[in-house]
């Protein structure tokens, strides 16, 4: 998700610093994508929830299949209906079949490690950890955090990109693109509804009131003795030139995420999903904000012209990107 760690607070970084184990699958898995792609699901979804037992193992005990019951666990409820509802919005809005786009089951993996601080895409499922009460609480209650982390595998079978600079910035503003697109779709609203937090749903007492990004408002998620300040940019003259967060995966993301926001501002946010979704799928792994802007826009009067968006997105969208200093 993001690397919020100030004052030794080393759970905590995860957060922010998604894990290396997690990347290096997810590259893995890239090499034969039917060892995991699943049979076809004809357009309907195919959960498997696991519970982890606290151990650091993935598919531990099967706990939830589509069509069971409901769990007397909270945890497990909330992961089987938000994937579900994830699910739903990239078939229906989307017309995209499950995360590869061929009907792959969607593997959920719940109470991961001992307090663990962290929600992940591993290559073949989500991973989502219990939080330690405090600082985060279970992540299972955040539907854009489980947008997000099942974003990263919209990406992994779409553009592929590189998880480093500017091209892993782009992997985490994508995945923050569907987390807010579908949590606004859920709970109908607009752009000038939503708040555009993601994450603030699972702040625990010593954090609430803060969030792990702002789309609309980069670099003001949080500020407190805890964590420190948030270090996202919304502009390319702030632009994170270090070579931390894998040379600012996280930070510099809140450059697009500020495009993104702006041009749902102009044109509505489901306008600009769509456009963005579109883009994703022209895209390659070493892309650069300046390929993504490109892109963006080309599909946007592509868009335009099938009637898909309306006239005048081109130029809000344009419009948003030289707003936050792109193409640089």
């Amino acid at each position: 998700m993001g690397g919020l760690a100030r004052q030794g607070i080393d759970e905590a970084r995860l957060t922010i610093q998604q894990s290396r184990f997690s990347r290096r699958k997810r590259s893995e898995k890239m090499v034969n994508l039917k060892t995991f792609s699943g049979k076809a699901s004809g357009g309907k979804s195919n959960r498997a929830v696991y519970d982890s037992q606290n151990t650091y193992e993935n598919r531990v005990k099967l706990v939830r299949e589509e069509g069971g019951s409901p769990s007397p666990d909270e945890t497990v409820n909330n992961a089987y209906d938000y994937v579900g509802q994830v699910f739903d919005y990239f078939q229906e809005v989307m017309g995209r079949d499950s995360i590869d786009n061929r009907g792959m089951e969607l593997v959920i993996n719940v109470h991961f490690g001992e307090k663990y601080q962290n929600a992940f895409w591993d290559g073949d499922g989500i991973v989502l950890g219990d939080g330690d009460g405090k600082l985060f609480t279970n992540f299972s209650k955040s539907l854009d955090v489980i947008a997000h982390e099942l974003g990263h595998g919209i990406t992994q079978f779409s553009a592929n990109f590189n998880y480093r600079g500017q091209s892993g910035a782009l992997h985490e503003h994508f995945s923050d693109v569907f987390g807010s697109a579908i949590t606004q779709r859920m709970a109908n609203q607009d752009a000038r509804d939503a708040d555009w937090l993601i994450g603030n749903e699972i702040m625990g007492p010593e954090l609430y009131g803060e969030s792990i990004r702002s789309m609309s408002e980069p670099g003001t998620a949080y500020d407190n003795s805890l964590l420190g300040k948030d270090q996202q940019p919304s502009h390319m003259d702030n632009y994170y030139q270090g070579s931390a967060d894998n040379f600012g995966v996280h930070i510099n993301s809140g450059i697009p995420n500020k495009a993104f926001y702006l041009a749902s501002i102009g044109i509505g946010t489901d306008k600009s999903a769509l456009i963005w979704y579109k883009s994703l799928q022209k895209l390659w792994p070493n892309a650069n904000f300046n390929d993504a802007v490109k892109v963006i826009v080309e599909t946007t009067r592509d868009l335009v012209k099938e009637g898909l968006v309306p006239q005048g997105a081109t130029q809000k969208v344009r419009t948003a990107f030289r707003e936050v200093g792109l193409p640089k």
